[in-house]
């Protein structure tokens, strides 16, 4: 493993909904535990046992210093740009859709995306330009 080369996860925020700040908190927390959930192997035994298949950065984020940094953007359409860049980088990402049920008035709405954990160098060309939330 490559320990000394730094990991970190980014979460994307959309600055345009005006989220209420506890919904910020539940929407990233989601985003940030979704990466993760997205990677569950069920075990041909049985529905109920699963494993998780980790990238190599993912468990060094997870042995280290957990670092995240929450950036935003202003519109759906840059959330979706970034989305769609950590995706052609193979960086594991995520992207959250709202239920609507306690904001937005029932409609669905994609608000943070996820991006890692991964090595820095490979998430900061992706990131470059979004500010500090």
């Amino acid at each position: 493993m490559e320990q000394d080369r730094p990991v970190k996860q980014v979460l994307v925020v959309r600055k345009d909904l005006n989220m209420r700040k506890g919904k910020i908190a539940a929407q990233a927390a989601h985003a940030s535990l979704k990466v993760f959930l997205d990677r569950k192997l069920r075990t041909p035994l049985s529905d109920e046992i699963f494993s998780f298949s980790l990238t190599e950065p993912m468990e060094l984020w997870l042995k280290g210093s957990f670092t995240k940094v929450c950036l935003y953007v202003k519109s759906e359409d840059e959330l979706e740009a970034v989305h769609k860049k950590a995706l052609k980088a193979g960086i594991p990402t995520v992207m959250i859709v709202d239920s609507g049920k306690t904001e937005f008035h029932g409609a669905l709405t994609k608000t943070v995306v996820a991006i890692g954990p991964d090595y820095c160098d490979k998430i900061d060309p992706i990131t470059e330009g979004l500010k500090l939330f």
